[in-house]
């Protein structure tokens, strides 16, 4: 008779790859809201009341993305990375060379989230792959900002 409670010594592993891919999309995450925050204090320009407006609800959607995102890790079992040193390594993002112009800030934003969009895709191949329809639930989410997101920072580049 099986009984309902699973020890640890007989639960299954979750797939390191989805754990290691979900923390690559954390550490983007992070830079992401660093980057967008960073735009958010330095922008100038015609249109400074706008992006500061829009700039502020992005970082903040990514910082509550990045502790679901760190909760799903921990959820399967393995560590969410931290610190700001190893979460910019793993992220590889550029950082930007304060002032800018507008169009400067946005066109960097847009590199920056193409670069989310690419892991969080590769993420949610990996999670529906090993059947981890939660990890593929949060990475269509994330997906979904990032390309509405990317839709509207390349339509404020359009002259």
């Amino acid at each position: 008779m099986k009984t309902a409670t699973t020890s640890a010594a007989t639960k299954t592993k979750t797939d390191t790859r989805i754990t290691d891919a979900l923390n690559q999309v954390l550490a983007d995450s992070y830079a992401l809201m660093a980057l967008t925050h960073l735009a958010h204090w330095n922008i100038e320009g015609p249109d400074f009341f706008e992006l500061h407006k829009a700039f502020q609800k992005q970082y903040e959607e990514l910082f509550e993305a990045v502790d679901e995102i760190a909760e799903r890790v921990r959820a399967l079992d393995a560590f969410a990375i931290g610190g700001l040193n190893k979460l910019a390594r793993t992220a590889g993002m550029e950082e930007f060379t304060s002032p800018m112009p507008q169009k400067d800030y946005i066109a960097a934003l847009v590199v920056a989230h193409e670069k989310v969009l690419d892991d969080a895709t590769q993420t949610r191949h990996l999670a529906g792959e090993s059947d981890d329809l939660q990890t593929q639930d949060l990475m269509v989410r994330r997906l979904l900002f990032h390309q509405k997101t990317l839709w509207m920072l390349k339509s404020a580049l359009k002259q």
